[in-house]
């Protein structure tokens, strides 16, 4: 007994301290007005949903709220199917098929501030490498302000988070392929079924569960992306492309209300945990789907 439990105490003792601790600090400064006098003074008076009530009521809640949603599926559904169109073009064997899956991986195993800043030098507007090439095809007559326009900075953001996210749907995606029988297209083949059939009717219905993993597991990534949209734009031009994360961020190392910033936290978390809910409630209608991890 005591030994099962000395193996169980580290990861125990890492949780509580790790997950457990800052997110319960985080629910009890979400009602507490707690500003950068807080760590002077030492006093954060009590004032209970009045943090909750205050982000509800602010204009931007609605912009940040509808910036993650566009956001989200955005890159949901770019990443899924770019990820699935190469792990079906990877299944075929041909030369360097296992060096050019290793390139894939590098937007996924950069640091996403690096990745951010690539992306950045790529959108500028005066030396970007988009811009340039561009004016050199004809395409355009002056470069564009991808990340400094109102109307152009979360595609272009969006763009940015679909780079990096592909390399982990691809992987994940692949391994879901080569655990499909073989004898399964060579039957459907024998039947006359062509390859959108097969794909149709063999390689969707066995790669469901698969999927269901990678979108449950991207779209949590997705709602918590920081990184990307900080080194890009901070949330900017106007609020364009800030997000649920970034204006958690800027409320509270911007305008050093701990207690706004902590609120906002929470109610995203909230909408995750929702996400995860139903995607739990998902698997006990498939008996058997599996379950995994990832880095965003």
């Amino acid at each position: 007994m005591l030994l099962r439990v000395g193996f169980l105490a580290p990861l125990v003792i890492y949780l509580a301290v790790f997950f457990g601790y800052p997110l319960l600090a985080n629910l009890s400064m979400a009602l507490r007005e707690y500003t950068a006098a807080s760590f002077y003074t030492g006093e954060a008076p009590f004032v209970g949903a009045a943090n909750y009530a205050a982000v509800l009521a602010d204009p931007v809640f609605g912009t940040a709220l509808g910036n993650t949603a566009l956001f989200t599926a955005g890159s949901l559904v770019f990443q899924f199917a770019i990820g699935l169109a190469l792990a079906v073009f990877f299944q075929r064997n041909f030369p360097l098929n296992g060096l050019l899956r290793s390139l894939l991986l590098v937007p996924w195993l950069l640091p996403l501030v690096v990745s951010g800043t690539v992306w950045r030098w790529i959108f500028d507007q005066e030396y970007g490498v988009l811009n340039q090439t561009l004016l050199g095809l004809g395409v355009i007559d002056q470069g564009l302000p991808w990340l400094s326009s109102t109307s152009m900075a979360l595609a272009s953001v969006t763009v940015a988070n679909i780079w990096v996210g592909i390399p982990f749907n691809m992987v994940i995606l692949y391994g879901g392929l080569q655990s499909i029988p073989a004898h399964l297209y060579e039957a459907a083949a024998l039947d006359g079924a062509g390859p959108w059939q097969r794909f149709r009717h063999v390689t969707w219905p066995l790669l469901r569960p698969v999927s269901a993993v990678v979108l449950m597991l991207g779209l949590v990534y997705t709602l918590k992306q920081f990184d990307v949209i900080m080194v890009l734009t901070q949330g900017g031009p106007a609020n364009a492309t800030q997000t649920l994360t970034t204006w958690a961020h800027a409320l509270s190392f911007g305008e050093l209300d701990f207690g706004l910033g902590a609120a906002v936290g929470n109610l995203l978390i909230v909408i995750a945990l929702g996400f995860a809910l139903l995607y739990l409630r998902g698997l006990r209608a498939q008996p058997g789907a599996p379950v995994a991890g990832r880095r965003g």
